[in-house]
């Protein structure tokens, strides 16, 4: 039977959960350089944007609406470290360079690309990447074991 709030509990797993000092360390390093990387691709998208792709219909509104989604999503990454917005940063990453690719090979909107532009090569280097160091990190955080219970009670304070 589906637990919800299990569930949500789940999704909402952050590195200080984990027993291994060493997996929560590798986690936030993760973490940190994957939203980089999403930074960074936000930027690149950015740059683009205003370099003229502006004035491209539906591929210059995406292309401002990648980056400032890209750079909150990598903000909002380390600021809360859930696992559920590392596997988002991690699928945003793969969507952004599947769209170039798309755009290279196949053509969207009626707009073709090609991968000799300015920043192309190095934007699919980055979201690769970020897409696989945010992945690795869910993954660790999803499969890392969870600090133990105590099962004792708080202690109550006592006034004396």
């Amino acid at each position: 039977m589906f637990d919800r709030k299990r569930a949500i509990s789940f999704l909402l797993r952050r590195p200080g959960t984990l027993q291994s000092r060493a997996a929560r360390l590798a986690v936030l390093a993760l973490t940190a350089t994957g939203a980089g990387f999403l930074v960074w691709s936000g930027v690149i998208h950015l740059i683009l944007w205003t370099d003229g792709y502006k004035d491209i219909s539906v591929i210059g509104p995406l292309f401002l609406a990648q980056g400032i989604g890209t750079i909150l999503l990598g903000v909002a990454i380390v600021a809360l470290r859930w696992l559920a917005l590392l596997v988002i940063g991690a699928v945003t990453g793969v969507a952004t360079a599947v769209g170039l690719l798309l755009t290279v090979y196949v053509g969207l909107f009626n707009y073709k690309e090609s991968l000799t532009v300015s920043y192309a090569t190095l934007s699919l280097a980055v979201e690769f990447t970020a897409a696989f160091v945010l992945l690795v990190g869910a993954v660790l955080l999803a499969l890392g074991a969870p600090v133990k219970a105590t099962g004792r009670p708080a202690p109550v304070p006592t006034t004396t």
